[in-house]
């Protein structure tokens, strides 16, 4: 079968990792004939790299976009794809208008997103990040709802395939520090929040835990968080906050952490790696993957939303038992990594991809629901629209 992935501007990590990794996956092992459109990125080495062919697509300002749309088309008079494989809602949406319905080229979407975007068509094979989402989806209407959780590379990144002493050494890191890992872009909102919450949490516990905290990433809110590091560190009297900036190779920070904090697919990367999880999200959320946990974070996603108390209570709280008890981060990395292999393995979940690749091209979507469908998304784009215009949200206007 031929394959057009029309993914995202091609960053690392994210999103975009994770459809770099499945197309590789669908051509190697399950023997598809794969290319890749998107915005050219950082990530584009890598889709060479694996063997599959990427047809550059415009940078634009604005989304969904008539200048994609035109160059989508032409990459499906070139290309003849058998399926177009949209990742996220605007590429979706321009996949659906400007392909799908004038082309009739079979679609299937996946949309990454914590919250429903209605302005998707609902008789479109749709995927989704967790089982919530597909539950909620199917509720409202969605017909061909499916859940495709991040894939993770599970032999890639494993315990013992990196040595991370030297990394701990470089950080200055003594035999009985806790080393505690938080990868995150530092924007202003979202995972700064929790950032924020992290180093408060380690300025209280640190005078009775020899709690080590490591953030990597870089972005907007850097000098503020270095700032209350600065001060987390004079309150202990040691370096006990670093930020490092961005890393290029990850693999050493997993394998020197003894716990890491993260959402999404870092989450699941430190999970892989073996090492306990303290799970992040938004308004103070924090909670450890254990076995009492594991279930509810299959069906919201690695993530969550606290009570949004302004004080660290909740990230102290998850953080203490796993940093006081040696036993029970023996006893909690094991189980992580037992999970991550058995539900987001890469060939695991690229199994699954494929067979959703098949049964979109096998069951096309009538002209006359098509139609209809075409209508309600439009009027939900629309209306959607308008309404996060009306409250500044930059999701839908940028």
């Amino acid at each position: 079968m031929k394959i057009l992935v029309y993914a995202h501007r091609l960053e690392l990590g994210g999103t975009q990792g994770n459809a770099i990794a499945l197309a590789a996956e669908l051509q190697e092992r399950h023997g598809h004939d794969i290319a890749i459109h998107a915005e050219d990125g950082p990530g584009t080495m890598h889709v060479r790299e694996r063997g599959l062919r990427f047809l550059p697509a415009p940078e634009v300002r604005h989304q969904p976009s008539l200048a994609r749309m035109r160059a989508l088309r032409h990459a499906v008079r070139t290309e003849k794809p058998d399926l177009i494989h949209a990742w996220g809602w605007s590429r979706g949406l321009e996949a659906y208008y400007g392909t799908h319905l004038t082309k009739r080229v079979p679609l299937l979407i996946s949309d990454m997103m914590m919250k429903l975007t209605r302005a998707l068509p609902r008789d479109v094979p749709t995927t989704f990040g967790f089982d919530g989402m597909t539950i909620e989806a199917a509720h409202k209407g969605w017909q061909r709802a499916m859940t495709l959780v991040p894939a993770i590379d599970t032999i890639a990144s494993a315990p013992q395939t990196v040595d991370g002493s030297v990394f701990r050494k470089n950080l200055g890191a003594k035999v009985n520090d806790v080393v505690v890992v938080a990868f995150a872009r530092l924007a202003t909102a979202t995972k700064s929040d929790s950032l924020v919450r992290a180093i408060t949490a380690v300025r209280a516990l640190g005078k009775s835990l020899p709690l080590k905290l490591v953030i990597v990433g870089d972005g907007a809110a850097r000098e503020s968080l270095q700032a209350l590091a600065d001060d987390a560190n004079t309150h202990l009297y040691r370096e006990a906050v670093i930020l490092t900036g961005e890393i290029d190779d990850p693999k050493p920070v997993y394998a020197a952490a003894d716990i890491v904090l993260g959402m999404g697919e870092s989450a699941l990367r430190g999970l892989a790696f073996g090492k306990p999880l303290i799970v992040i999200g938004h308004k103070g959320f924090a909670a450890p993957f254990t076995p009492t946990t594991a279930a509810t974070f299959s069906e919201t996603g690695f993530f969550g939303t606290g009570d949004g108390t302004p004080d660290s209570r909740n990230m102290e709280d998850a953080l203490w038992p796993i940093a006081q008890r040696p036993q029970l981060r023996a006893q909690l990395g094991p189980f992580g990594r037992d999970y991550v292999v058995h539900s987001h393995s890469l060939e695991n979940v690229g199994g699954q991809l494929a067979d959703f690749c098949q049964a979109a091209v096998a069951m096309p979507a009538t002209i006359r629901s098509d139609i209809l469908d075409a209508a309600r998304t439009a009027y939900y784009f629309v209306r959607e629209r308008q309404f996060l215009a009306a409250l500044g949200d930059p999701l839908l206007m940028r």
